[in-house]
């Protein structure tokens, strides 16, 4: 199910980035009394009454000022709003109603989004500030007071987005649908596999970077299998990142893994993998997505005796942490190895989705701890008492153990790949949640 988006605008230095990490429930935003300093939009997922929500805090919107940073920060919280079900207008009681205020108002009106206005820094609970009445004046519904520092209604402003959100009619992705992202830096042949796999050109294909801004979505059918192919937006390194629209396609591509069920990392063959190929190959991994390595322009690369192989090992050394991750050498551009992308896209879903009943986990525990015994620490030693499967995409697995802090690492990967060994689960990452006896 598609997650509710809200996006919090306003003039610069209301609280916006204050609001963001109080609702998030962590400091993600830089928050400063410097006007301006969130410049780009930050992209967080966020949880109310068991429902969640994705919520982007955006740089402060002045209308009419022609500095370029300003004018790129109010094109980004233009798009902000065109990606969200429901928009926070924030306003600052102790500085009062401004010019800038009733602009972004008539902004906000005319892009037709349910709009929530709240105002800030009210810090006392009791009787508003009688400031906070001026700004009904703004022609919106009732305004809201919160303190973004202290949390004071933002209860009543969830509840309020929420109001906008029909959760029984929000759209539903075709579950049958294996959800494939394309991701890598730009320029690494996204659109061409995505055109070549559906045999036409569906997706605007140039060799100038960041063509595509959009993450785009294209069904797909082959042997009775259904595919949702998102082409992203490649991403850049932040210094690199010019307009302020492909700055807002890096959210995109984000939230396109986030909604995934197979990543397709895709490397320049003649490349390698590069420290921004890490970045994003690792943020597909610590959201837990099943993926598989796919090196693009095959064609353009030498092969002597063992090329491939050495290149497999060059790709899993620069991708330590996703060794699990099977790698595919194809050329979008010719259409080689391409079918066999599919059969790995069948197979890595169906890892991410295994269950594994708890008798065989401990019988392999059991085993496990046999053959190596768990580590001590001044006398003490761990007791690893039994294990259970919590969870899938991607498989999660809980340990009980005597104690937490005995529990090295270490000793979990080598459990991991004892579980790995049995079952394969490749194209998936594992994660284990360790807990004491006896404690929640």
């Amino acid at each position: 199910m598609k997650k509710p988006t809200f996006a919090i605008v306003g003039r610069p230095n209301v609280g916006k980035s204050t609001l963001f990490n109080k609702l998030i429930g962590e400091r993600i935003s830089i928050v400063e009394d410097t006007p301006g300093v969130t410049r780009d939009r930050i992209y967080a997922e966020g949880e109310w009454l068991n429902k969640k929500f994705i919520l982007i805090d955006t740089g402060g919107i002045e209308p009419q000022n022609d500095d370029i940073i300003l004018e790129q920060m109010r094109r980004q919280a233009e798009i902000a709003m065109e990606m969200s079900d429901a928009v926070i207008f924030m306003v600052d009681v102790k500085s009062g109603m401004t010019s800038a205020d009733k602009d972004i108002a008539a902004m906000l009106k005319r892009s037709g989004k349910p709009i929530v206005l709240v105002c800030n820094k009210v810090d006392n609970i009791g009787d508003v500030p009688m400031g906070f009445y001026e700004f009904y004046n703004l022609g919106l519904e009732d305004p809201i007071a919160i303190s973004s520092t202290h949390g004071l209604g933002t209860g009543d402003l969830l509840d309020k987005l929420f109001s906008y959100v029909d959760f029984e009619n929000v759209e539903d992705e075709d579950d049958d649908a294996i959800k494939v992202a394309v991701i890598g830096k730009p320029n690494v042949g996204k659109s061409s596999l995505i055109n070549k796999i559906l045999g036409e050109n569906r997706v605007i294909v140039s060799n100038i970077a960041g063509t595509t801004r959009d993450a785009i979505d294209t069904p797909y059918e082959r042997d009775g299998q259904k595919y949702i192919f998102i082409d992203t937006a490649g991403m850049r390194k932040k210094g690199k990142i010019d307009e302020a629209i492909e700055r807002y396609s890096v959210v995109r591509s984000l939230a396109a893994i986030d909604r995934c069920d197979v990543v397709l990392m895709l490397i320049d063959a003649q490349e390698g993998v590069t420290e921004q190929d890490t970045k994003i190959a690792g943020y597909a991994h610590n959201q837990g997505k099943a993926s598989i390595v796919v090196v693009n322009k095959w064609d353009l690369v030498e092969k002597e005796t063992n090329t491939m192989e050495n290149y497999r090992k060059e790709v899993q050394n620069g991708l330590a942490y996703m060794m699990y991750a099977p790698v595919a050498f194809v050329s979008a551009l010719t259409g080689s190895r391409l079918p066999k992308i599919f059969d790995l896209i069948k197979y890595v879903n169906e890892q991410h989705a295994m269950r594994i009943s708890t008798g065989v986990l401990n019988d392999i525990l059991n085993e496990a701890i046999t053959k190596v015994q768990p580590p001590s620490d001044k006398g003490k030693r761990l007791k690893v008492m039994y294990i259970t499967q919590a969870s899938t995409k991607p498989p999660t697995f809980v340990l009980f153990v005597n104690d937490k802090e005995l529990c090295h690492f270490s000793y979990v990967r080598y459990i991991e790949n004892q579980i790995r060994e049995t079952f394969g689960l490749e194209g998936t990452p594992i994660k284990f949640i360790i807990r004491e006896r006896g404690k929640e």
